[in-house]
């Protein structure tokens, strides 16, 4: 069956095609809010918000782009609102107290390379990550991020160039082991 003929069918009412449609596309929705927030219970949370976000406004979906594109925009903005919200929620409920306990504790040994990459991906600033994450991981070009997050095709180049410079930074360190390997 057409997607087009499932979004007919759920804006009928029919919850059969609304669990088809679903179905079709909670795996892809899922594994790009994984990736951004590395987060299985916030993935879950975000895939979830990003779907009732999408049956809500079904009936402003117009079909310029394939529903899997207009899903994908979606979830992008309902991952990077509930990062937002936990980032805000965990300054307001920090006490300042607190931090008279916290002991920095340095580690013995250097972490491998895949744990200091995830680290350091997860370090870059929300627009780089976004982006990095839709590029390399996710695979797509830069005309699908353009669309996908609202801007220039020449923005979203500039902001993976910063994030690869970024990452190059946080991983210098292992130069020389990238070399050997």
């Amino acid at each position: 069956m057409q997607e087009s003929e499932l979004i007919e069918r759920v804006l009928t009412g029919d919850m059969t095609a609304a669990r088809q449609l679903y179905d079709a596309h909670i795996g892809q929705v899922h594994r790009l809010a994984m990736r951004m927030t590395g987060d299985e219970a916030m993935a879950q949370e975000a895939a979830q918000d990003a779907f009732i976000r999408a049956f809500r406004s079904l009936n402003r979906f117009r079909g310029d782009a394939s529903f899997a594109t207009w899903i994908h925009r979606i979830a992008i903005s309902a991952t990077l609102n509930l990062i937002k919200g936990r980032k805000r929620w965990r300054a307001r409920t920090a006490e300042i107290e607190e931090a008279d306990f916290v002991v920095y504790a340095k580690q013995d040994a250097e972490p491998d390379l895949k744990v200091r990459l995830y680290a350091a991906i997860d370090a870059l600033p929300e627009i780089y990550r976004t982006v990095f994450v839709l590029h390399e991981v996710e695979g797509h070009n830069h005309e699908e991020i353009g669309a996908l997050l609202g801007v220039p095709v020449g923005t979203s180049k500039g902001r993976l160039s910063v994030a690869r410079s970024k990452l190059r930074d946080a991983l210098r360190e292992f130069e020389g082991e990238w070399a050997s390997a």
